[in-house]
């Protein structure tokens, strides 16, 4: 059986004179991008490189959408109704539409980033504020999301979803990641990293912070750029995956061939 993923990375998460990542190395790896749509990070200098930068490498670009909250890089709780989450998303988005619109591409998904991306797996009424944005500005759209009530919600509204693996962060039992503020949520052993990625991309397990294999869905790897060794590390997995004969390709691609 031949195996199938997409490569995707956080972009553009820069703001003003302020650069975080090393963008160009990634894309060079990359197949997907999450560009960063102003409220965590990114602004429109940031967008517009980012987007063109994408087109020039012909990787997909993607809106991540977050928390008003650019002090805290989108990673802080906040208190916002669900109208108040639909209509930022559907601003994110439509801000990085019309950078795309300008290069000649169009957003293929949608990921939510930070706490965002956390309590949309949990919480129904901010994964249906997500889902409506979404639907609402065009159900082509993917939404990138890690199994929960986002996706769910998006299944049942009839957009296409891509469930994504981070290789890099603790799971629970249940599926979901630990959170940042307890203990071992980021794994930082390269090594630890690469057998997860291949064993969530090739067996669909990935083994939990108390020892136990959890049943995942990869359809699109998360590598990152912002810390050091990230990028060599990032190579690494992108050499193993294709080493053990697993196809690397857009995620369009991947969730065609699942009939998604």
């Amino acid at each position: 059986m031949t195996h199938m993923v997409d490569l995707v990375a956080d972009l553009g998460e820069g703001f003003g004179a302020y650069s975080m990542g090393d963008d160009a190395s990634l894309l060079e790896l990359l197949t997907s991008a999450n560009v960063a749509c102003g409220f965590h990070a990114g602004d429109p200098r940031i967008m517009d490189a980012t987007v063109r930068q994408c087109v020039e490498k012909q990787v997909a670009v993607g809106a991540h959408p977050s928390f008003p909250d650019l002090v805290g890089f989108g990673r802080r709780a906040m208190d916002l109704t669900p109208e108040e989450v639909r209509t930022d998303v559907l601003y994110q988005i439509g801000a990085l539409q019309a950078f795309a619109t300008a290069h000649g591409t169009r957003v293929r998904h949608v990921a939510p980033h930070g706490r965002l991306g956390n309590l949309v797996a949990v919480r129904a009424d901010y994964a249906r504020a997500v889902v409506d944005a979404v639907a609402s500005l065009d159900a082509s759209l993917i939404v990138l999301a890690q199994d929960g009530e986002l996706a769910d919600a998006a299944r049942a509204r009839g957009l296409r979803v891509g469930i994504v693996g981070i290789a890099d962060r603790a799971y629970r039992d249940d599926g979901t990641l630990v959170p940042r503020s307890e203990p071992g949520a980021v794994i930082h052993d390269p090594d630890e990293i690469a057998r997860r990625t291949l064993r969530m991309v090739t067996e669909g397990v990935i083994r939990s912070a108390d020892g136990t294999d959890v049943p995942v869905t990869c359809d699109t790897v998360l590598l990152h750029g912002d810390t050091p060794g990230a990028i060599a590390l990032a190579g690494r997995i992108r050499e193993q995956l294709l080493a053990a004969d697993v196809k690397i390709t857009s995620l369009d691609a991947v969730l065609s061939c699942k009939g998604v």
